[in-house]
C-alpha cells in the first residue's frame, strides 16, 4: 500500500480522521438526556469540518455511528440517526458551496429509508466537492469492510494487498484523532491506520474545539514518521 507523502517535518495529515467519542457521557454530566449530547456533537462536527478546511486537511473521516451502536437503547439510535438525517439535510448546502465532497462510509442496507434517501442527496449534491472529501463512517465496522473486501478478491491477484485497498476504498489515515479520553481504535478503519499516528484528546466530543484541532496538528508535526525505516542520524 502505498505511504501519504505528508510525513516530512511540519507536514500537515492530508487524511485526519477523528473517533467522535463522549456525547453521551458530556449529556449525562449535565443531568441530561443522551440525545441532547449527540445534538451537541453536532455543533462540533460543523466546527470541525470548518476548521479542517480552512487549514488544508485534504480528507477527513468521522467516526458518527459503528455497527456495534445498534446495541445500544432504541430511542437513542432512533434520535442519533434522524439527528444524521437533519444535519445531512442541513448541511449538503454549505458543503456544495465550500467544495466539500460528502460521502457515506459504511453499510446502508440497515439505515431507515430517510437516513439513506440523505445519504444518497447529500452525496449526489457535493459530488463536484474539490477542496475537501469529508467521509461520514455509519453503520461501519472495520473489521467487517475487510471480511467483505478480502471476499472479493481476484484468484490469483498478483498484489493482493494493493488490490485489497483499493477494495476499501479510502487512502491511508495520516493522522487519528480520538475525543473523550479513551485510548482504542474500536474497529475503526484499522487496515487504514496501518501507520496512522494516534493522538488521544481528554476532552469530550461536544467540547472539542478548534484549539484541540490544532494541538493534535501540531504534535502530529513533531511526530517522527519513518515507515519502518532508520532514522537519518542512524543512517
Amino acid at each position: 500500500m502505498a505511504q501519504s507523502d505528508t510525513s516530512g517535518p511540519g507536514a500537515l495529515p492530508g487524511h485526519v480522521a477523528i473517533i467522535l467519542d463522549g456525547n453521551g457521557r458530556w449529556a449525562e454530566r449535565r443531568g441530561r438526556p443522551r440525545p441532547e449530547g449527540h445534538a451537541a456533537g453536532a455543533e462540533a462536527v460543523r466546527r470541525t469540518v470548518e476548521a479542517a478546511r480552512e487549514l488544508g486537511i485534504r480528507v477527513l473521516t468521522l467516526y458518527a455511528f459503528s455497527s456495534d451502536n445498534w446495541h445500544r437503547p432504541g430511542a437513542e439510535v432512533g434520535a442519533l440517526l434522524s439527528l444524521l438525517a437533519d444535519f445531512l439535510d442541513a448541511e449538503r448546502h454549505r458543503c456544495r458551496e465550500q467544495g466539500i465532497r460528502l460521502t457515506l462510509v459504511g453499510r446502508r442496507d440497515r439505515l431507515p429509508r430517510r437516513v439513506v434517501a440523505a445519504i444518497d442527496r447529500a452525496e449526489r449534491e457535493t459530488a463536484a466537492g474539490r477542496d475537501m472529501d469529508l467521509r461520514l463512517a455509519v453503520d461501519y465496522s472495520a473489521r467487517a469492510a475487510i471480511a467483505r473486501a478480502a471476499c472479493r478478491l481476484p484468484r490469483g491477484s498478483r498484489d493482493p494487498e494493493a488490490e485489497l485497498a483499493r477494495l476499501l476504498g479510502g487512502p491511508d489515515v495520516d493522522l487519528l484523532i480520538r475525543a473523550g479520553g479513551e485510548r482504542r481504535l474500536s474497529d475503526f478503519l484499522l487496515w487504514e491506520c496501518a501507520y496512522a499516528e494516534l493522538v488521544f484528546v481528554p476532552v469530550l466530543w461536544p467540547e472539542f474545539s478548534r484549539g484541540d484541532l490544532l494541538e493534535a496538528l501540531a504534535e502530529y508535526t513533531r511526530r517522527d514518521r519513518r515507515f519502518g525505516r532508520a532514522t537519518a542520524a542512524a543512517g
